[in-house]
């Protein structure tokens, strides 16, 4: 009778297995061709091969040292990065948590009774056990949740990742712009001394009749408009030092940093083939692995249909032989097998099965969704580069011929065929053209970083325990 029992068993086991109680996830049907839409034709120097910019170490790509020692600070640093890894050690817990429960539950339960009947003498009795429980996994109840939590781990150090992508991006990107807004601060304020002086012209040639006092008037506003926005720029540079100091984990200060034309950018940008986002995003790996989440939290909800077998012993010493007390005490040894089957809890067990369905198809659209932003951010980052690159060519020559135009009109002004305002409109129109191709400077540090960040790059793999 119990060798059938047993076959019965394992039959169902069998039986079970082909209803994706034991299956394990395997990765939907995906489809990434023409996620960075042409990738080529935006940039010259992108080759159309695996090769993956985002593969690279940080330290390759962000070659200016000032800036590798803030992106390591904020490594070391960063709150939320620091929130990440504390998370991984969470599910890494939780997994040798799950790991466990394939093992017996060892207790030591010692007890002890003193009891007197109509004053007489009193009894003492006690027992020192040791209870032992271990549930069979029959039906893949534990497995499922060994699974389950080996894929939350994998979930939470993809999360760390992500974070720490978005991290050196941040860093670099906010470094970028202090550098930025240097440069427009140093071409401002030498734009002031310049304009300062060119006061001092004008008065001089409205005392030799050249000119009038409206010209005077005029170069003088335009002088105190220019001093008016040094002062924006350095309350946009004191807080973007704010900023980054924030970032990496510091209190606000003044950061030692370069200059935005020292920077070197690599050689050759490469966005590989959309296939490898799904190793390298950090963000879509931890969708992913949300999905094989929801997937063995549906196995678990089916599984619980099914009936649960454990097994329990006890071992130790007592006093107490039923009515009779003896002294020393002698050994009990006692083993139970419970089968627990689920009778009248079908409805909560089907309700639950629907949810971890609805949950995993809500997992599979946001795994999708995470697929289709990648793509897109990866597709932004290599226009925005590509467009940085002909607005640089285009700005060189606009200020070229702005230099120019000051020139002439000057020229123009002192002969008397031309007035200042003309020489105040062409000096403005200059002004911010040089501090345009200051932006457009950045605006391609940008999008290399952005780039970087949307290939997945920054992710090194710290080893986990």
């Amino acid at each position: 009778m119990k060798i059938q029992n047993i076959a019965v068993l394992l039959g169902a086991g069998v039986l079970m297995s082909s209803c994706g109680i034991y299956s394990k996830y395997q990765r939907p049907d995906v489809d990434v061709e023409g996620m960075y839409r042409d990738t080529v034709s935006v940039a010259e120097n992108l080759p159309a091969d695996t090769v993956n910019m985002g593969n690279l170490p940080w330290r390759e790509v962000f070659q200016d040292p000032k800036l590798q020692a803030l992106i390591q600070q904020g490594l070391e640093h960063n709150v939320d990065l620091q929130t990440a890894i504390l998370r991984v050690e969470e599910a890494q817990a939780s997994l040798m948590s799950a790991r466990l429960s394939y093992t017996p539950s060892l207790n030591l339960a010692p007890q002890g009774t003193i009891s007197s009947f109509d004053n007489k003498n009193t009894t003492k009795t006690y027992q020192l056990p040791a209870v032992a429980s271990w549930e069979i996994d029959l039906f893949g109840r534990l497995l499922n949740a060994k699974r389950g939590a080996k894929a939350a781990l994998l979930q939470s150090d993809a999360y760390r990742q992500a974070v720490q992508t978005q991290v050196i991006a941040g860093i670099a990107n906010t470094y970028y712009s202090l550098l930025m807004l240097d440069s427009q601060l140093s071409l401002s304020e030498e734009t002031e001394k310049n304009w300062a002086e060119s006061v001092e012209t004008m008065k001089a040639l409205k005392e030799a009749g050249v000119t009038n006092e409206a010209a005077v008037v005029q170069s003088e506003a335009n002088w105190y408009a220019v001093r008016s926005s040094i002062l924006d720029l350095r309350r946009q540079v004191r807080e973007t030092e704010n900023a980054l100091s924030i970032l990496i984990g510091l209190a606000s200060q003044s950061l030692e940093r370069g200059t935005l034309e020292e920077q070197s950018l690599p050689s050759e940008l490469s966005a590989g083939v959309p296939v490898q986002m799904l190793a390298n995003r950090p963000d879509v790996k931890a969708a992913e692995m949300a999905l094989a989440s929801t997937v063995y939290n549906t196995n678990a909800a089916r599984s619980a249909f099914y009936p649960q077998l454990t097994i329990s012993g006890t071992a130790g010493w007592t006093n107490s032989a039923g009515a009779m007390v003896v002294n020393p005490g002698k050994l009990i040894l006692s083993a139970v097998g419970s089968l627990t089957a689920p009778i009248f809890n079908k409805g909560a067990n089907t309700a639950r099965l629907r949810i971890a369905k609805a949950q995993q198809q809500e997992a599979l659209l946001a795994f999708q969704q995470s697929i289709l932003n990648a793509g897109a951010e990866v597709s932004d980052a290599l226009y925005q580069y590509h467009t940085a690159n002909g607005k640089t060519i285009e700005r060189d020559k606009q200020i070229l011929a702005l230099e120019s135009s000051v020139e002439y009109t000057k020229e123009l002004m002192r002969l008397g065929t031309s007035n200042y305002l003309e020489v105040l409109t062409a000096q403005q129109s200059l002004l911010s053209a040089q501090l345009s191709q200051v932006a457009d400077r950045f605006e391609r540090l940008q999008a290399v970083v952005n780039l970087y960040q949307a290939l997945g790059g920054g992710r090194e793999d710290q080893p986990m325990n």
